[in-house]
């Protein structure tokens, strides 16, 4: 089995279903088939798709290839294609297999489409049906070969069907009675038939589909503190909704699936994320659930970032699944905050990539730039959206997720003093950050090639000497780590008018 991948087939206009309706015409009466191990689905976005190609001949065709009508509207291209078949699962997981998906619908985000598959290409319906045929994309789609017939290669210029062919097809087969037909009975509604129904809904605590909110209560109702936040993640540029929440298919190991199971739900009715959205104890498990996440603060021996739904919990540094940290930091009241690059909250407006965050405990994010739609339902959810800036990324700044930020209303002066070998930086926009003095180079200008330096812890409060003495050693003990070889001398300045043990 080489390079297996996920095929699916999403909702364009009547040229683009007629197209490739003829084209699996075509390829049907020459026998050709869909490889094995792609999986395919037809997903119109109207039933109106299903009653024109019937009436062009065309669906069974299509159906013959392996695109049978599955659903409408948002379905396959919205990650609810529905489970892959167990052995090509195997295969992919056990081989680290990169799958990947061809669909013509119009999002191509990692993982959306599949857990399992690696990438998604954009494509034509006619051409999502062609690779179908050739069952990989490592294939030169205009010039290899499909098929052989009766000792005749087959390419793809002898399916693909001409211009007059598609809209003869569309003047004959698309016709307005089909609309009517589908949509006036949806709204031909007597008053006398509707249903009879409560004005208030009646909650039911144990549903895993809708439940009360809680967004106006306990801790959520509370005013943000705002200080001593610790980052959840720190994030590259070009992070979608889709990372943030994802809405596809609930898998049995993810933190999502392990609870729908403690609700006696079995694995087959899991469903999607999506379809979970009225429940927050589901929906808030696919924060950050994304398997393609790559949240900086989780490496690999070799430096690199490791790829998953993780974190790494601080002080501690002990790296586990993204909801086991946030189950974590809730269980000690920790706020939160999220340090990202460009582009944060960009592709599908989903509301939950920012009620889950909240849910999560995080009260501020701060990256080089928001799309607008997710910084406005941020904002609506309590959440403070702080950009960097210019020039001023959390690379210039060397963030590494072991910090913990405070973000002062007007630029208050601090009201505590450094921990021993701490130094506290604030800009002039409010936001404070707490980090050990060794790591402060760029704000310092210090780097390799500096040679002769000075480092002045100051006391500004009275402080035990002993303190201070342990501040310096702790300086010069990393320091010494740092620079093998070093010479340093300590001296205490102080000024009193009158002996003191304290500084």
């Amino acid at each position: 089995m080489s390079n297996p991948y996920l095929e699916l087939f999403a909702a364009p206009g009547a040229k683009g279903f007629s197209a490739a309706g003829l084209l699996a015409r075509n390829a049907d009466r020459l026998g050709l088939v869909r490889k094995p191990w792609v999986k395919t689905s037809l997903a119109p976005g109207s039933k109106v798709v299903t009653e024109y190609l019937r009436e062009a001949g065309l669906l069974p065709h299509l159906e013959a290839l392996g695109f049978g009508v599955v659903a409408y509207a948002c379905t396959s291209c919205n990650g609810m294609s529905g489970a892959l078949d167990p052995a090509i699962q195997q295969e992919i997981v056990e081989r680290d297999l990169y799958a990947t998906a061809v669909l013509s619908g119009n999002r191509n985000f990692d993982g959306r489409i599949h857990p399992y598959a690696k990438q998604a290409f954009l494509a034509s319906p006619p051409l999502v049906v062609a690779y179908a045929i050739a069952g990989t994309i490592r294939f030169d789609i205009e010039r290899d070969v499909l098929g052989v017939v009766d000792g005749k290669e087959i390419r793809l210029k002898d399916l693909w069907p001409s211009d007059e062919e598609i809209d003869a097809v569309v003047r004959a087969a698309v016709k307005p009675e089909q609309f009517r037909q589908v949509y006036i009975p949806m709204f031909d509604i007597t008053h006398g038939e509707r249903e009879k129904v409560d004005p208030l809904y009646a909650w039911r605590p144990t549903s895993t589909y809708i439940r009360r909110p809680p967004y106006w209560e306990g801790a959520l109702a509370g005013e943000r503190t705002l200080r001593g936040m610790r980052p959840l993640a720190v994030l590259p540029d070009n992070i979608t909704t889709d990372h943030l929440s994802p809405s596809n298919a609930i898998l049995a190991d993810s933190a999502a699936g392990e609870y729908l199971a403690k609700m006696g739900l079995p694995e087959e009715d899991f469903n999607s994320y999506a379809t979970h959205r009225g429940d927050h104890l589901t929906a808030q498990r696919a924060t950050f659930a994304n398997p393609k996440l790559f949240n900086e603060m989780v490496r690999n021996a070799d430096g690199s970032v490791k790829q998953g739904s993780l974190a790494r919990v601080e002080p501690e540094g002990k790296v586990m699944r993204m909801w086991e940290a946030i189950e974590t930091y809730m269980e000690r009241k920790q706020p939160l905050i999220i340090v990202a690059g460009a582009d944060y909250g960009q592709g599908s407006s989903r509301d939950w990539a920012a009620k889950g965050v909240r849910l999560a405990g995080v009260e501020a994010i701060v990256a080089e730039g928001f799309e607008r739609i997710h910084r406005t339902n941020l904002i609506g959810m309590g959440v403070l959206p702080l950009e960097f800036k210019p020039g001023t990324t959390r690379l210039t700044l060397g963030i590494d997720g072991s910090e913990t930020f405070d973000t002062l209303k007007n630029g208050e002066a601090l009201d505590e003093s450094p921990d021993p070998g701490e130094v506290v930086w604030r800009d002039d926009l409010g936001v404070t950050c707490r980090r050990w003095n060794w790591r402060q180079g760029v704000r310092t200008r210090l780097d390799a090639s500096a040679r002769r330096m000075w480092f002045i812890l100051e006391s500004l409060p009275e402080m035990p000497l002993a303190a201070l003495h342990e501040a310096g050693g702790l300086l010069l003990d990393e320091l010494r780590l740092m620079m093998p070889g070093m010479r340093a001398d300590s001296h205490l300045l102080c000024v009193a008018t009158e002996p003191t043990d304290s500084v």
